[in-house]
């Protein structure tokens, strides 16, 4: 699975999906299916995670004319993501139950301070290089937003919500 951050915010860095999944098989990937206009790719690809990440960043930058940060979860990553859930049972709405996922895991000084954040009633768990949180009024004015920030965090960052995240790995069943 391939989660591109920061492209079709309003009218900014516009990229259509089946514009998208031509320019990946254009590139030779296979298998390659998007859900939603937000950057989220399914694709078959013999690279190791790491190395997809640096050669769809370079590729998708010549081809589309600007950066566009990639984070890479296999099948098995995503799974355990999804069957880990550690909010499933406090987390009513899918689409405020967001799971951020990270380049690499922040520093221990970072997971320091987080475990001193009271955003109450908002909840996260940070598990390994994945950040579960729990917005039960939404993420608009969500205090925790701002804590778990990419920015807060020191490493690249992008979050979908639930439904996203288990839609993703039906499509890497298919």
């Amino acid at each position: 699975m391939v989660l591109l951050r920061g492209i079709n915010l309003a009218n900014r860095r516009r990229v259509s999906m089946a514009a998208l999944r031509e320019l990946l098989e254009r590139l030779g990937y296979d298998d390659v299916r998007t859900h939603l206009q937000s950057g989220n790719v399914v694709l078959s690809s013999t690279l190791p995670p790491t190395k997809l990440e640096r050669a769809l960043e370079r590729e998708l930058e010549l081809e589309l004319g600007f950066d566009v940060a990639v984070i890479v979860r296999t099948r098995a990553e995503l799974a355990k993501i999804v069957e880990r859930n550690p909010l499933g049972k406090v987390a009513t709405n899918p689409s405020h139950y967001l799971v951020s996922f990270l380049r690499a895991a922040p520093s221990t000084e970072v997971v320091r301070e987080l475990a001193d954040v009271d955003v109450a009633p908002e909840q996260f768990v940070l598990a390994g290089r994945e950040l579960y949180a729990w917005h039960p009024n939404g993420v608009q004015r969500s205090r925790l937003a701002k804590e778990i920030s990419e920015r807060r965090l020191g490493v690249t960052a992008t979050a979908r919500n639930w439904n996203t995240v288990t839609k993703l790995l039906e499509l890497t069943r298919e």
